[in-house]
């Protein structure tokens, strides 16, 4: 994979948040490992380098909705975050990493170094899960309005083919339907955490790459391999859980 060389306009940094990245090799990993200083904490970050010639599909607080994206991050920040600008946070990460061109960001407060994988017919999943605050999407309780708080439970997928735009959504709810399953496998009374995220990247449709898959349902022949591929991940996650 190669990184992109396009340029982007980064905000500067949060004052008095030094950010040092520094790479770690864990075997068979298909993005890369991360971990930077923040505060004197020591903190991580997953970040797959796509390069030119992706869309995204994705409810990342950094370069959400659809587009092109030429790289995706997860980062672990501390419990309790008591940032009130998450996007300007992320892109400061992205800036200490060298990242450039336009991506998406993920928050979690859960362990990044407690991801977990798994592959279904070239359709490649990565779930960090933390589910000490859980329970069901149909709720008593409202929303707050405010900036939403770390995501506990983020998927980032990668197709090996394009998918159009009702694809990429119909995915959204796909992986979200496996999810929940695994959850449910795992002995878990929960749907999810109130602030899950998911991130979905496909090849954007050409020459080299073919037409868009115009389906992800689960009985779709993509969306049967992503179904597959977040329910193990997100099970293995889950199965970890105190």
């Amino acid at each position: 994979m190669i990184n992109g060389s396009k340029p982007t306009d980064v905000p500067p940094r949060h004052p008095g948040v030094p950010i040092r990245s520094v790479r770690i090799r864990p075997p068979a990993q298909r993005g890369e490992l991360l971990a930077r200083r923040e505060d004197g904490a020591e903190l991580h970050h997953l970040l797959w380098r796509l390069g030119p010639g992706w869309r995204v599909c994705s409810s990342a607080v950094l370069g959400g909705g659809i587009g092109p994206r030429e790289w995706i991050l997860n980062a672990q920040v501390p419990g309790g975050y008591p940032r009130l600008d998450p996007d300007r946070h992320l892109a400061e990460i992205a800036a200490a990493a060298r990242l450039t061109g336009p991506g998406a960001g993920l928050m979690t407060a859960a362990d990044v170094t407690a991801y977990t994988t798994a592959g279904d017919e070239d359709v490649h999943a990565t779930a960090t899960c933390g589910l000490g605050v859980r329970g069901w999407a149909a709720g008593p309780d409202e929303g707050t309005g405010g900036p939403p708080r770390p995501g506990t439970v983020n998927i980032v997928v990668t197709f090996p083919v394009p998918l159009s735009d009702a694809a990429l959504v119909n995915a959204v709810a796909t992986a979200t339907e496996a999810k929940v399953q695994a959850l449910l496998d795992a002995g878990l009374d929960c749907s999810g955490t109130p602030t899950d995220a998911v991130c979905l990247a496909a090849p954007e449709p050409g020459p080299g790459t073919g037409a868009a898959e115009p389906f992800a349902g689960p009985r779709s022949r993509w969306g049967a391999r992503l179904a597959r591929a977040v329910h193990a991940a997100v099970l293995e996650g889950a199965l970890r859980q105190p």
